[in-house]
């Protein structure tokens, strides 16, 4: 058994960069859409281990050899339930998440038991961009904060499983607004603050004029359940905003008379016949209100709000049909 360090909380666009060319095939869909984060009052926190590195366990900060790396996708992991995405690289930094590699991942309190998992799961694959990168994902309830680990084993097809194993921080709370807590009531820019031109509100070549006719405040006022995406094909740091976007649209297109409501994530201004970004004087892309409200820390995002207010169901960055159709039909 070779056990190797995971790149932790790795930022969504550098991920994106590395991701670059999986192989293709079909990618089977979760059946079930579990939210990404349910938020916890009142979490506890689990010792630190005890010696500090745990026999079997590697060192924080060293690498040991192996063909495959994990890579977490997710940005934070959080005390409660996690949607957790995660992929693999190859000693080069190469992509190798594919349809016909499998992944298990048994995930260990190490403040506790470093020798006993709590929880194992299946990791689904999921195609980030259609036939040219992916991810996995797989769903895990931590009920404590503190260092924890995960055993991934891995195997491409009937060959030999390799397994490796990372260390990896879980918080009391995630940032975003979690599952569970009220949407806030943003004020959100609605094709008639346009007269009705896209162009000049979203950066989508091909927008859905259904996905701009309410803001996020008139949904909620009107007892709305409703998608929320925040996503910019044009300006998405990430390069995964017009690829989930087009996941998105398919999904409305089955789901008539429902509410979709797609933000740009950065202040824009429309000049010479496109949306330009408005950069702050360091050169940066700068987040709307609504990013702020919602405390959201890479693009792109989605939530899904019952008809009460209260957000049911988050997801990060990559999204199947099947999830979103799920969270959607559970807020109907």
């Amino acid at each position: 058994m070779r056990h190797v360090r995971l790149v932790v909380g790795l930022p969504i666009a550098s991920l994106v960069l590395v991701l670059a060319g999986c192989v293709a095939g079909a990618s089977p869909a979760p059946s079930s859409a579990p939210p990404s984060i349910d938020a916890t009052a009142a979490c506890p926190t689990a010792p630190a281990p005890n010696p500090a590195d745990p026999a079997g366990w590697p060192v924080p900060g060293t690498t040991v050899k192996a063909s495959v790396y994990p890579v977490i996708v997710s940005s934070e992991q959080i005390c409660g339930r996690n949607r957790l995405l995660f992929s693999f690289l190859d000693g080069s930094n190469q992509p190798v998440a594919s349809p016909d590699r499998s992944a298990s991942v048994a995930f260990y309190n190490l403040g506790r038991d470093p020798g006993t998992p709590v929880s194992t799961s299946e990791g689904t694959f999921l195609w980030a961009i259609e036939g040219s990168r992916g991810v996995y994902v797989t769903s895990v309830d931590f009920p404590e904060a503190g260092e924890w680990g995960a055993e991934f084993t891995t195997a491409v097809g009937d060959g030999a499983p390799e397994t490796v194993r990372m260390r990896f921080e879980v918080k009391p709370t995630g940032t975003p607004v979690p599952v569970g807590d009220q949407a806030p009531a943003s004020v959100t820019p609605t094709a008639a603050d346009v007269g009705g031109d896209l162009r000049k509100l979203s950066s989508d070549p091909a927008p859905e004029p259904s996905f701009y006719e309410l803001s996020v405040d008139q949904a909620l006022a009107q007892g709305r359940p409703f998608a929320l995406i925040f996503a910019t094909p044009a300006f998405c740091t990430s390069a995964q905003c017009g690829p989930t976007l087009d996941v998105v649209k398919g999904v409305a297109g089955d789901e008539p008379g429902f509410t979709f409501i797609n933000v740009e994530p950065y202040k824009l201004t429309y000049a010479d016949g496109s949306l330009q970004p408005e950069l702050d004087a360091n050169g940066q892309l700068q987040p709307v209100q609504s990013v702020l409200d919602y405390r959201l820390l890479s693009e792109p995002w989605i939530f899904v709000v019952d008809r009460n207010g209260v957000v049911s169901a988050s997801f990060e960055a990559i999204i199947s049909p099947a999830e979103l159709t799920a969270a959607i039909d559970a807020v109907k």
